[in-house]
């Protein structure tokens, strides 16, 4: 138990305290005691507002669970169900059109499209990784993932490739001839250098000729010209896209250029490995790649207490001061990374220029259910946990505004904060005024504060125009995420009946009304060129080939960004908005939108996923469910509860490596818990793969020698009792979410360890 502080009527942990006053504080222009005192009243003001709002979720809940079960076995009627939606308030009046009035928005929000990393701030050197992915090694990302396909070649046809390599130092018989080894394998490298020479030639067209063909690259009155092999001297089509360069302009080191807003930067070193092997020299082909990251104190995190959540705050801290840093041992040395410095060139015509070194910086707070004990009332109850993120978070960013910190985050002087799990318009005004409190606090001018909605929970979906309405004048970012919208899809219609497959999912027609709807509704309301409509998160960081041939699905649907679970991953997607002019897509998406449309949507978007005939469902499809689920279930809850890992690659029921956070566990939970209650599965059978899943995922893991194995023990496995609790008391859980249950048994498991 940590020691307290008391002021102005509430017990401030010591090493929260001591964090704001001695690290924090100085540097800025907020008084200690302003502060606490300003702390004290805004927890005053919202504290009662907020358990207010979650007495309205269980409210409709309450009714909307009784009208399942007055309608169970009649013929249902969705123009019936919508009326009583309305008539409970569950679905409000949508007022008049209107725009957004948000302004100060930095470009990579507002104008420029491009991949979102999103990664677990506890994680220091996950942090610092995400904010320095802006810029990325295409080379590196090909190389090093499967989108260079591993396919079997006749030492002839290598031989056509490059009859100058020495096959058979690079080939072994018994494997691929483009496999990634421990040397560098000119095979492989050899099919990176013509990827890349493909999307240069997409990107950045030459007036005649190809990137193939070329043998040099220098800079002639201001104009980028490049040498083919056939004697030709050409521009490029767009000569435009020529913006920058290093080195002199006979013999250049790097050429920068720029489509559809995206910087791209061509290496050029005849001396190094690589590059002696190109004609032109070209050595590597950068790509500006991870526009902004959300650092995440929610979802992909296990922070359950004081100390926790203090140690997540430092590490904002170090990102807004520019001076985090984090040791990495890695084969016998140690290494340490910071964050990475501004890039800096000569432009077009020779004067200095620099562009950022770093993503832009979103946080993502706590929703408003969860409390913390970082903070306690005179009575010794918790204070909500999203309070005092955004109290600590924006106090914290000052430190970017007022020009204390090394690096420059928001050029236009902007906060970017990320609000999870808000149910409709009543919680997002919540939000919007406490914004507008922290901001009176600190001095700030109002909007200050730019506010990301993520659209993520069924109520805020069908309600988004009014939920978009409420923040109008601060709102720069709205989302679709798959798995939370899911999970809140089962839990509000559990009494309904059972739902489809969890793998079919994305076949109903909520989901694709969903998705559309979003961003039709986002830029309605004017969010085109001054704030972000993202959509989720591709799950198989190993997968990167078919992330390649899927992704480009989100820059198509009109979305300015979209997740990635990795550095590598970002500088592929990006390729997609080279070939996607998102803008000109949003544009087409106004022109032809429509209200009817819209309002179909929400039709749509309402209907329940219900099974049409359960009894169509074998026995033999039933468990196989039940396998995935629960195996996928205990390998995220065994590593959040006796690891503290929010989020990380765990190996689903085939080893495929997925990056697992909460949203995918309140899916699978809610999943079972459905077919449970309508009989589909059986408590015995539930029990039996549950203990027969936690062999297999034990198995899984068995090469982490931190890892605490849940067999055959099961009774004294905290991580086993909180799997089992999130199924079998999962209708009772306030929206379905998982982290009561998770902070519950995670903070046991600390209390024994101390």
């Amino acid at each position: 138990m940590s020691k307290r502080i008391n002021e102005h009527g509430y017990k401030i942990a010591d090493c929260l305290y001591n964090l704001v006053n001695n690290d924090v504080l100085p540097g800025l222009q907020v008084n200690k005691q302003d502060f606490w005192q300003a702390v004290a009243a805004v927890f005053n003001e919202f504290i009662p507002r907020n358990k207010a709002l979650l007495a309205t979720r269980e409210e409709l809940q309450s009714k909307i669970n009784t009208w399942h079960l007055e309608h169970l076995n009649g013929e249902f009627s969705q123009q019936t169900y919508q009326q009583f939606l309305t008539e409970i308030g569950y679905l409000v009046p949508e007022k008049s059109d209107f725009q957004i009035t948000t302004e100060n928005v930095d470009a990579e929000v507002a104008l420029i499209a491009g991949p979102q990393l999103v990664v677990p701030l506890m994680n220091a050197r996950f942090a610092l990784n995400a904010a320095n992915a802006r810029w990325g090694s295409l080379y590196d990302a090909l190389y090093g993932s499967d989108v260079i396909v591993d396919d079997l070649l006749k030492v002839d046809d290598l031989l056509k490739v490059d009859d100058s390599l020495n096959v058979n130092d690079s080939l072994n018989v018994n494997d691929s001839a483009t496999k990634p080894a421990s040397g560098y394998n000119p095979i492989r490298g050899k099919k990176v250098q013509t990827f890349a020479r493909d999307f240069l030639d997409a990107s950045l067209p030459l007036v005649q000729g190809s990137h193939h063909d070329a043998v040099q690259y220098k800079i002639n009155n201001q104009q980028l010209i490049i040498h083919l092999n056939t004697g030709s001297l050409v521009n490029l089509k767009d000569m435009t896209q020529f913006v920058g360069f290093n080195g002199s302009t006979e013999s250049p080191s790097a050429i920068l250029c720029i489509n559809n807003g995206l910087h791209i930067e061509i290496q050029i070193d005849d001396t190094n490995l690589i590059g002696q092997t190109d004609a032109a020299g070209v050595k590597d082909v950068v790509l500006e790649s991870a526009l902004s990251t959300i650092q995440d104190c929610e979802d992909s995190i296990a922070a359950v207490d004081a100390a926790d959540k203090t140690a997540v705050y430092a590490n904002w801290l170090g990102l807004m001061k520019g001076d985090l840093s984090e040791t990495i041992s890695k084969g016998g040395k140690e290494t340490t990374r910071t964050l990475n410095p501004d890039r800096t060139y000569l432009s077009a015509d020779g004067e200095p220029m620099s562009l950022p070194g770093r993503s832009l910086q979103f946080i993502r707070n706590v929703g408003h259910l969860m409390t913390t004990d970082a903070i306690l009332t005179v009575n010794d109850d918790e204070v909500p946990e999203g309070i005092l993120d955004a109290l600590i978070t924006s106090l914290i960013a000052l430190h970017d505004l007022n020009g204390s910190s090394k690096f420059v985050n928001s050029k236009h002087g902007s906060i970017y904060i990320v609000k999870p799990k808000m149910h409709g318009p009543e919680e997002v005004q919540f939000t919007n005024d406490l914004f507008i409190r922290v901001e009176t606090s600190l001095g700030l001018a109002e909007n200050t504060i730019k506010m990301g909605i993520m659209d993520e929970e069924r109520r805020t979906s069908a309600n988004l125009k009014e939920c978009i309405r409420e923040a109008s004048a601060r709102l720069a970012f709205i989302n679709t995420g798959f798995l939370d919208r899911t999970g809140d899809e089962i839990h509000t219609s559990m009494l309904a009946g059972p739902v489809v497959r969890k793998e079919l999912m994305k076949n109903e027609k909520w989901i694709s009304a969903y998705e559309n709807r979003n961003v039709v509704i986002g830029l309605k309301a004017g969010l085109k060129g001054k704030a972000q409509i993202g959509k989720g998160m591709w799950a198989t960081p190993d997968e990167m080939a078919a992330m390649l041939k899927a992704k480009i699905g989100h820059p198509k649907s009109g979305a300015s960004c979209a997740w990635v679970p990795s550095p590598t991953a970002a500088t592929l997607h990006v390729m997609h908005y080279h070939q996607v002019n998102v803008s000109e897509v949003q544009q087409q998406i106004l022109t032809e939108a429509n209200t009817s449309e819209v309002h179909a949507h929400l039709e749509a978007l309402l209907t329940i996923p219900l099974l049409k005939n359960s009894a169509d469902l074998s026995e033999h499809e039933r468990q196989d469910e039940l396998n995935n689920n629960v195996q996928g279930l205990l390998g995220y809850v065994v590593r959040w509860v006796n690891q503290g890992v929010g989020c990380s690659k765990v190996p689903d029921i085939d080893n495929v490596g997925r990056m697992e956070d909460r949203a995918t566990l309140r899916i699978s939970s809610q999943h079972i818990c459905n077919w449970l209650h309508h009989g589909l599965l059986s408590t015995d059978q539930v029990m039996q793969t549950l203990k027969r899943m936690a062999v297999v995922v034990d198995t899984q893991n068995q090469q982490d020698s931190s890892y605490i194995s849940m067999a055959p023990n099961f009774d004294s496995s905290l991580a086993f009792q909180a799997a089992v609790d999130l199924i079998f008391k999962g209708k009772e859980q306030p929206s379905g979410y998982t982290e009561p249950l998770l902070h519950k048994m995670r903070n046991e498991l600390k209390a024994q360890l101390n």
